[in-house]
């Protein structure tokens, strides 16, 4: 009995859980601070985040814009999504008239969840309400503007997580602390938050248990007018999800990169212009394309393809991030083909390799040139090579000991290792197409190396 007590035990310390039991936080940065962030989220690398609201309705932006800001970027009259709306809806049809027309009809969250486990994604992080205000489950606070009241007539926020937790995978949501054009925000912005804002995010946390609270819109007011220290002391103590969820870092202008729970960067830059230190654990998020919600002004050219994706993934994780990427589903509820096409490949790809993403932690150097990422695991280390690495691959950044070991993940059996100089050099075998193990990039396993 005891042993299986201890295996229980050690298997949930690993998991995350219990890791902040017995913890008090004081609404502090200082004291919020030294909460770690839990060990799932570390371990998981590649998460789906889904950006889907009214704003899938119109679905349009400018090429290399944000579709999912269409409401306000109506608002500039010399702008082209105005001249978009204008030509397309005509001057009389107001924003909120696309909230009875987000009827989500075709939601399948069974199927959405499917590809979500399919792509090798380890967690889900829903937009449960944008700038918009239009919240995707029957909020309180937001009457006859959620998805309960108007449109679908459906908790899509409740469903989905439902979905998604019963295969196994870890969920999360989006959340924006302002509203564009919320009456009592633009009036009273202490009023909005206190009446608003704390109780609506409190109903959402409290309602659905996620494990992720991913909030933005923060950067208009600093964060002791968001009361942000004293809600993540709420989350933290007192809240039925205080051991196991993780939190990023926007919770006020200037807070960003410097407290809060894991660090974000947004297509690879923090606000607009400072990349990201490396010393925290963080987490890059970005679209398929140039937009967060679906645009139908962009074309398979503007897509990533999967190596691409891949590509990002794999060069986020070798320096200790996750990668967040995004899909916007249709307004009728739909994951375009070519996101499914994109996230399945990925999948297909980790299916092989995840060993040297899952779990892994940054090596001593993260790259070798163009070619090579590095993680490690284990007593492992992985080259990620990036393409095809020929004959002959040459690592200067290994030191090989005379235990030195090499595999191809993928395939049984060694591959031929010799030091030159102190530089490792493998030996990979001629394989035809249809012998690789994987197509995009390719893993060697590494053991006896420093």
């Amino acid at each position: 009995m005891k042993s299986v007590l201890a295996l229980v035990l050690a298997m949930a310390l690993a998991s995350g859980a219990f890791a902040q039991q017995g913890k008090k936080y004081d609404a502090t940065w200082e004291s919020l601070d030294k909460r770690p962030t839990p060990a799932w989220f570390d371990e998981g690398k590649f998460g789906i985040f889904i950006h889907w609201g009214v704003y899938s309705v119109p679905a349009w932006g400018p090429k290399g814009k944000y579709a999912e800001w269409y409401w306000s970027d109506m608002q500039k009259k010399d702008g082209e999504t105005w001249k978009h709306h204008l030509a397309t809806y005509g001057e009389k049809f107001q924003y909120q008239d696309f909230a009875p027309i987000f009827k989500a009809e075709m939601f399948d969250p069974a199927q959405w969840a499917d590809v979500f486990a399919k792509s090798g994604a380890k967690y889900v992080v829903l937009t449960s309400k944008h700038h918009e205000g239009f919240c995707l489950w029957p909020s309180p606070q937001s009457w006859n503007w959620n998805a309960g009241d108007i449109g679908p007539h459906r908790d899509l926020a409740g469903d989905l997580i439902t979905a998604v937790k019963g295969r196994g995978l870890r969920m999360g949501y989006y959340y924006s602390l302002y509203e564009w054009f919320n009456p009592l925000y633009k009036s009273d912005v202490k009023a909005y938050v206190d009446q608003h804002m704390l109780p609506q995010l409190k109903d959402l946390v409290t309602r659905y248990k996620p494990d992720l609270v991913w909030t933005d819109g923060e950067w208009d007011h600093p964060d002791t007018t968001w009361r942000s220290t004293e809600f993540l002391a709420w989350l933290f103590n007192e809240s039925p999800v205080k051991d196991e969820v993780a939190v990023n870092d926007r919770w006020g202008k200037d807070v960003r990169s410097h407290h809060g729970g894991f660090y974000t960067t947004e297509y690879g830059i923090i606000d607009g212009k400072t990349p990201l230190a490396e010393q925290h654990k963080w987490e890059e998020c970005r679209g398929m394309g140039a937009s967060f919600g679906y645009n139908r002004n962009e074309d398979a050219s503007d897509y990533k393809s999967t190596a691409e994706q891949l590509q990002v993934l794999i060069d986020t994780v070798s320096r200790g991030g996750n990668l967040l990427l995004d899909i916007g589903p249709t307004g009728d509820g739909r994951i375009p083909v070519i996101m499914q096409q994109r996230l399945i490949e990925m999948g297909d790809w980790l299916k092989v390799n995840g060993e040297a993403i899952y779990g892994t932690h940054p090596w001593r150097v993260s790259s070798d040139g163009d070619l090579v990422r590095y993680t490690s695991k284990d007593g492992a280390v992985y080259a990620i090579c990036l393409k095809w690495p020929g004959s002959d691959l040459a690592l200067p950044s290994v030191k090989p000991t005379d235990k030195v070991a090499a595999t191809l993940v993928g395939r049984d059996g060694a591959l031929a290792c010799k030091n030159e100089n102190g530089v490792l050099h493998i030996a990979v075998p001629p394989l035809t197409v249809d012998e690789v193990p994987c197509r995009h990039a390719y893993v060697i396993k590494l053991t006896g190396v420093e």
